[in-house]
């Protein structure tokens, strides 16, 4: 039988790409060390905030953008529209608060809709954070890339590549760990919160005491709608993308230090505060600069977003606040896809261990964060960047829908749980703020709602059409998944009378020639003591076999030796119908085949060896009852490998 090298020509290989991931990752962390990578609530601000503080970078924008179809004259609205949101800002913010009171083992939507109001809603709502997480690094760097565009209009053929080069470098930072991908990101973000309240500041005195030039005008069709209620409503349908991202802290609570559920209620305190007063703020000042359009192309070709507009205005095009200012705009909106890298493992994670995910994703990598979860997020963000080359207008037009689902699942979960603590509690103190809190929440969940529909209806048609169908077929992938883990895990139940032991033992040892693999393999098999023990070869070549009887007769090998005919030189065909009429007559009876193979240490001998034995292996991994043992044989290239290989391990870092 011709033999298989052993996949341990790939150690020199897997040893080699260890060295690269750990000069990339960092070296591997105990799980002792988990504890010390808890986040402190300034870096937790930093890396659960990013996002929706990063959104009122074009959260004005889209307001503008749908009250500009209406005329400039209606562009005045657009500080109502921004009140209108704030409010539902802080109404979400305050319901999230009591979610991680009262949920703080984290899980944030799925987990309180899966207590209150059933499985249904709860893998919905996961559904729907899933893919808008994909949808958050997706439009969160093509904005950030399209800020940098704005500055350097040279960049922007190269949009998809920069793209795609940006959610690579967050994926990595992220396999680092949650504290060092934290503290990394931390100085970006706060630098970007410090440029936008300094800016509209600035702006907002500027424009009182009339210092403030208009922003480049740019001339614009008569309005094409006339102003409506629901124009208004879509207006502050787009602007609520200001609120993307308020459910990662929830989901993500276990990765702050303890007390963790009220560190999290002071992230999200700091969070709403601060998202609120740049909203409103950018919002204010781009209606005291006049700025009218939003990421409409001026006379000189150049792309120019509001954050851009107001730059000049403030600070004049080209000052070094203004790329300051676009700097930490293009750096703020690329790390807000952060927020996402932390929230889409964990809620994965948790998924995963409920059995709607594979298993791979509750597991921990290297550095402790969830790398698998890492790994896939990275890779379908790319694919939706190229699909969408990379454009701000057509990926917005798929955003928010899903982030609003598992808002309203999330609040009406909590009306729910506040409904059930009312049946129990006497406390009259107590009772009244739980009444508050089911208030608060039922508010939330009635205007969420309406958000929803109105986001559905107002952006169907423009690609939003996309998630309506991506959610209802996660949520059918997730129950899918579940379905075959509960049928394996039925099938592998232990039955009653324990493991039934089989009638008989055959041992079948596979030779191609008689050499010190095959006679180690034979040993081995005897050692067993099986109630029966053959060799077995396949006649492909006469002559090879009239010398391996020969040889076998002169050794005086204690083990007969059966010659299986094959006329067309094919090995797997015979020795299957061999090893299933071992089986036919006593189904209870068990056949383990031996199969000699060699250890080679060089990737180019693995090329040199014959991979028959694999292709059958492969075959007999499928034929109930027959057991496979490899018997490994070192070659002298394997020895160099192993050394190798131990040195690296006991260094324990890379030297």
């Amino acid at each position: 039988m011709p033999h298989s090298p052993r996949r341990g020509v790939e150690s020199s290989w897997r040893m080699r790409l260890a060295i690269v991931k750990r000069l990339l990752v960092g070296r591997p962390m105990p799980l002792a060390q988990a504890r010390h990578e808890r986040l402190g609530k300034a870096v937790a601000l930093a890396v659960f905030a990013s996002d929706p503080l990063s959104s009122v970078a074009y959260a004005t924008e889209e307001i503008l953008l749908v009250l500009i179809l209406a005329g400039t004259a209606v562009l005045s609205y657009s500080l109502p529209v921004a009140l209108g949101i704030a409010a539902l800002f802080a109404v979400v913010v305050t319901s999230y608060r009591q979610t991680v009171a009262a949920y703080p083992q984290g899980g944030g939507a799925y987990l309180v809709a899966k207590d209150n109001l059933g499985i249904l809603p709860a893998l919905t709502a996961a559904a729907a954070l899933l893919v808008d997480y994909v949808l958050t690094v997706s439009v969160s760097v093509v904005a950030g890339i399209a800020a940098l565009t704005s500055a350097v209009p040279k960049l922007h053929p190269y949009r998809v590549v920069l793209s795609v080069l940006a959610v690579a470098g967050i994926a990595m930072g992220n396999l680092r760990g949650v504290r060092e991908s934290g503290r990394m990101f931390a100085a970006p973000t706060y630098f970007f919160v410090a440029s936008i309240l300094g800016m509209v500041g600035y702006g907002l005195v500027a424009a009182v005491f009339q210092w403030l030039p208009e922003a480049p005008y740019t001339p614009h069709p008569p309005g094409l709608e006339g102003l409506s209620l629901f124009l208004l409503l879509r207006s502050y349908a787009a602007g609520c993308t200001a609120l993307t991202g308020v459910e990662a802290v929830s989901n993500g609570v276990q990765a702050l230090r303890p007390p963790e559920g009220r560190n999290a209620q002071t992230v999200m305190t700091w969070l709403g505060v601060l998202s609120i007063t740049m909203f409103v703020g950018i919002t204010a000042l781009a209606l005291a600069a006049h700025v009218h359009t939003g990421n409409l192309v001026g006379f000189d070709g150049e792309q120019r977003t509001v954050i851009a507009q107001l730059g000049r205005a403030s600070f004049g095009g080209g000052s070094v606040l203004f790329y300051a200012l676009q700097a930490f705009t293009a750096a703020i909106l690329i790390l807000a896809a952060n927020t996402a890298f932390n929230g889409f493992p964990i809620l994965a994670s948790i998924l995963s261990e409920d059995g709607y995910l594979p298993r791979q994703f509750a597991r921990r990598g290297d550095r402790l964060v969830f790398s698998n979860g890492i790994v896939l997020l990275a890779l379908l963000s790319v694919v939706l960047i190229w699909a969408f080359d990379a454009s701000t207008t057509r990926l917005i037009q798929l955003y928010i829908i899903g982030v609003f689902v598992s808002f309203t699942l999330s609040q009406a979960g909590m009306v729910r749980h506040w409904t059930r603590a009312l049946a129990v509690e006497r406390d009259p103190v107590e009772r009244r703020r739980i009444h508050r809190g089911r208030a608060i929440n039922a508010f939330g969940a009635a205007l969420t709602a309406l958000v929803l529909v109105v986001v559905m209806i107002s952006k169907f048609t423009h690609g939003a059409w996309i998630v309506v169908i991506a959610i209802p077929a996660m949520y059918l992938l997730m129950t899918a998944i579940r379905r075959h883990y509960r049928k394996i895990d039925q099938e592998l139940e232990p039955e009653p009378g324990g493991v039934v032991l089989p009638g008989r033992v055959h041992a079948v040892v596979l030779v191609s020639r008689l050499h010190r693999p095959a006679l180690r393999a034979l040993a081995y098999a005897r050692a067993t003591r099986p109630d029966t023990l053959t060799a077995v070869t396949v006649s492909s070549h006469p002559d090879d076999v009239r010398r391996l009887e020969q040889q076998w007769a002169d050794r005086d090998i204690p083990v007969p030796l059966t010659v299986l005919d094959s006329p067309y030189r094919d090995i797997t065909g015979p020795v299957l119908r061999y090893v299933a009429g071992l089986r036919r007559d006593r189904p209870r009876d068990v056949v383990v085949v031996y199969i000699p193979e060699y250890v080679v240490g060089r990737w180019w001998e693995h090329l040199l060896h014959n991979q028959s034995a694999l292709r059958l292996k492969a075959r007999l991994l499928f034929q109930p009852g027959v057991m496979v043992t490899n018997v490994p044989w070192q070659l002298e290239s394997s020895d160099t490998a192993r050394l190798a290989e131990e040195r690296f391990v006991g260094a324990g870092r890379v030297r």
